[in-house]
Formats: C-alpha cells, structure tokens, sequence
C-alpha cells in the first residue's frame, strides 16, 4: 500500500497477534460484547504493510514529547509508531471517511486525515528509524524496549492463514 491512509485491521488478526504483542493495544476486554474498531494508519517498513494505531488524544500527550514513537496529529489523536505491527494486505480494510454514518466522528477522522497527509513523510521516515533502532538494540534501550518484537511479529505475519 503505496498512499497513506486510514484503515481498520480485522479483529481477527488482532487477537491472533495479541498473544505475541505486549505493546499491541487490544479493543475489546475480557467478557466486553463489543470493541471499537482497530483503525491506524499503513506504511511499509521493511517491504512488509504495517499498520500503526491511533489514539485518542488524552490530556497526558499534551505533557509527551513527540519522538520516534509517537506522533501527535493536533489534538485529535496520536499515532503511536512503537505498538506498530505488520499486517497482510487482506487484513485490512480502507477506511471510507466519505461513508462513515456518524457526522462527528467524520470530522474526526476527516481532520485526522488531513494531519497524516501533511506528516506523511514523517511519519514514514520515523517508522523506518523505530524499526531499525528496535532491530539494532532489541530491548536495551528504554525506546526499543517500548517497542513490539517485530521480527517476531514478521514471522507470524507470514504465516498467518
């Protein structure tokens, strides 16, 4: 996926990937009847898809730096590179702003949009060095060990039915 975008990630995949994942924020709960939708953006690292979540934005990323790991789109939402994790293509669904039913959450993600448009390079680039810096240290930096295992991640991608 060449464009950046935004994209929802089956659940599915999510809970197959939880268990090796502990920097993957998993939606639903134990005993929850329903969870809201993974949605985040796709970038490729490494010639794999993968996907990197948003959140909310909270009252504490006001106080956090912007780094390698975390972006911030205005006070809309950030986008948090280090729980990034590869993605198959058919896991992922294109986010159709025009056709989300709800008027406040469009303009949400209309304005969350228009912000990973205009830091797309960024965000590209940032992913890129997390992922190197990941692969160099493992866990012996306090940003690599914030980070999933991707080559872990990877592996199970790939193998993923």
């Amino acid at each position: 996926m060449e464009d950046i975008g935004i994209y929802e990630v089956s659940e599915r995949y999510v809970d197959y990937l939880a268990p090796l994942a502990p920097h993957l924020f998993h939606n639903k709960r134990h005993g929850q009847k329903f969870s809201r939708k993974y949605i985040g953006v796709v970038l490729t690292v490494n010639d794999m898809d993968y996907f990197a979540p948003l959140s909310s934005f909270k009252d504490k990323h006001r106080k956090m730096k912007e780094g390698l790991d975390l972006i911030k789109l205005k006070d809309y939402a950030v986008i948090n590179l280090n729980c990034m994790f590869p993605v198959p293509e058919n896991q992922c669904t294109y986010v159709d702003i025009s056709k989300v039913e709800d008027p406040s959450y469009r303009s949400l993600l209309r304005a969350e949009y228009r912000e990973i448009r205009a830091l797309s390079g960024r965000i590209r680039k940032s992913a890129r060095n997390l992922y190197r810096h990941k692969i160099k240290n493992g866990t012996s930096t306090r940003l690599a060990a914030r980070c999933n295992d991707f080559t872990v991640l990877e592996t199970a991608c790939k193998e993923f039915l």
